[in-house]
């Protein structure tokens, strides 16, 4: 099973770029730019990557983007996601990015979004992996500075797909975004919203999601298990689920993956991500292998949650279409 999930093409749709600056990384930019590091190691590092819950993984999160400050930084920063994704062959991506993290420290939004976009451009003409951008709004920021964020970023309106919202859940639920993601609707904007994990309020704010927002997707939202109503409607809507088992195991109690396992059984599109992996170790086959391990998922069943990230994805059908079949083809021929 290992070698089955190594091999199958696979999506990426819950993977924030900024989540992706391992600690090498991070010293060679700290260097280039002569940023201090309270760190006197990468062993060092990793031993404060200790996290039981959301907030104390965020204050070590927002620390690490201090060494992002050129072009020439956030295009390393996602081209090294990109040749680490395709080594696990991953063949197509929707990443997160968090403009209000890097221009709250004056970093310019030209400078953040053209050093990911000539990555994205390099990965596909190299690597042959193809991606598409999600821009974040930071809910522990106000909605102005969110709305802010989206004027900015008409300028690029062709580099980004879709808007999403990140950060810490407490007492910033989704409503308080509705007419900044009314105005990213109208202006052809696709919409997808973090609804964490055990946060307080997780059902009614998924129902925020559906009803006050119209999302097209959610991230995480594996509490929409605690409603059967909920459970209904999203699966009536056909929105995908993209869930994070290890980032899970790090911030609530465990991968999840029971609760995975239950939305695969109930035909929700749910689809399995790695979140923010240099901070959870595990990128896109960890995080697969953990959750087929952990529920004993059999050779379908992981085949099935591959697809769906295909089938949740932003991609026109015909190309959506043409990828799903590359996955089933795969598995007729991995019969096990």
């Amino acid at each position: 099973m290992r070698s089955f999930i190594e091999g199958i093409p696979k999506a990426e749709l819950h993977l924030h770029l900024e989540g992706t600056l391992e600690p090498d990384l991070k010293f060679q930019l700290a260097e280039r730019n002569a940023v201090e590091m309270p760190y006197a190691s990468e062993a060092e590092m990793r031993a404060a990557y200790d996290f039981d819950d959301l907030p104390s993984f965020l204050a070590m999160y927002y620390e690490g983007m201090s060494v992002l400050l050129t072009e020439d930084d956030f295009f390393d920063l996602a081209y090294t996601y990109f040749q680490k994704a395709s080594s696990q062959n991953v063949v197509y991506a929707e990443v997160f990015f968090d403009p209000q993290a890097h221009t709250s420290r004056g970093i310019g939004f030209e400078t953040v979004i053209s050093g990911i976009h000539r990555a994205q451009l390099e990965a596909e003409a190299t690597l042959g992996i193809r991606s598409q951008l999600i821009m974040c709004f930071l809910r522990d920021m106000s909605a102005e500075s969110a709305m802010e964020t989206l004027e900015a970023a008409d300028g690029y309106r062709e580099w980004i797909i879709g808007v999403g919202l990140d950060s810490d859940e407490r007492d910033n639920p989704p409503i308080k975004f509705v007419d900044v993601f009314a105005a990213a609707r109208q202006r052809g904007y696709r919409l997808t919203m973090h609804c964490d994990v055990d946060q307080a309020n997780s059902t009614d704010h998924i129902w925020q999601c559906l009803n006050d927002i119209g999302v097209d997707r959610i991230d995480h939202g594996v509490n929409a298990l605690d409603d059967p109503e909920l459970v209904t409607e999203i699966r009536t809507r056909g929105l995908g689920l993209t869930v994070c088992p290890i980032s899970n195991s790090y911030v609530t109690d465990g991968l999840k993956a029971a609760e995975i396992r239950r939305m695969l059984e109930l035909e929700l599109t749910v689809c399995v991500n790695s979140d923010d992996p240099a901070y959870f170790p595990g990128y896109m086959n960890e995080n697969l292998q953990a959750v087929q391990e952990a529920a004993d998922l059999s050779q379908p069943q992981m085949t099935q949650l591959v697809g769906n990230a295909f089938a949740a994805s932003w991609l026109p059908d015909d190309e959506k279409t043409d990828y799903r079949n590359q996955v089933t083809a795969y598995a007729e021929t991995h019969v096990r």
